[in-house]
């Protein structure tokens, strides 16, 4: 794989990434309890308690849903404000990163020379990788909060789930630290590949002056030659 092909997988995973953590921000059933039917029953559920970043929702048997949206900002859960501030941090981050990149690809005309480019992408390589640490840890922070009251034999209250938001937020994650990745790399093979080019150019230089010698010598060997007289100044 050359190295603009690298460049381009690698923000094709930043772009999945980081549009896979906005969309989890706006997503509902960040954790999911059901409460079971006649006798307690675990396979029919007649009713779901849910929640996401932004409210808490009841929904019957008959499909009717009421929520309740979160109050203010410091009444919140501590973990909920957490997992916003560093989900939030994450998409900003990305946006910045997305710019620098995009500027450093060998493939745009913008950003100014080889060496610029190169800064430029190394920037962004790592805001990207630290954009996806920082969501990939507001989801564990959340996921850590759900099972521990999920297992915890003393808690009362409701027991939630895990919902389908942590894990595409995961994969978004793992995506923009791939894609940072990639940049890395694409930049380590160029550097690579600017210093094998610098040696077979040197050595060319070398087989050429070599040739031009011994042509030199061949010609003042034969007989009939003049020999070359050498002037000092």
């Amino acid at each position: 794989m050359n190295v603009r092909a690298m460049q381009i997988w690698g923000f094709l995973f930043n772009v999945l990434g980081w549009i896979f953590v906005a969309c989890t921000m706006a997503m509902e059933f960040w954790k999911i309890s059901g409460i079971g039917g006649q006798g307690g029953s675990n396979i029919m559920k007649v009713a779901w308690y849910w929640s996401s970043l932004w409210r808490s929702c009841f929904t019957d048997s008959t499909a009717i849903t009421s929520c309740i949206d979160f109050p203010v900002l410091w009444s919140v859960e501590d973990y909920i404000q957490v997992v916003r501030a560093l989900l939030m941090s994450a998409l900003c981050m990305g946006v910045l990163a997305f710019v620098l990149s995009f500027m450093g690809l060998e493939c745009t005309y913008i950003g100014g020379k080889e060496p610029g480019k190169r800064k430029l992408l190394i920037s962004g390589a790592f805001l990207h990788i630290l954009s996806g640490l920082l969501s990939f840890t507001g989801y564990v922070c959340y996921a850590h909060q759900v099972s521990a009251e999920y297992f915890n034999p003393n808690f009362i209250g409701l027991r939630f789930e895990l919902g389908t938001p942590l894990f595409l937020g995961w994969v978004g994650s793992v995506f923009e630290i791939t894609g940072g990745t990639f940049y890395c790399i694409s930049i380590n093979f160029a550097k690579t590949n600017v210093s094998l080019s610098e040696v077979s150019s040197v050595s060319d230089f070398h087989s050429n002056v070599s040739d031009a010698e011994s042509s030199v010598t061949s010609e003042s060997g034969r007989p009939g030659n003049k020999k070359l007289k050498t002037t000092y100044i």
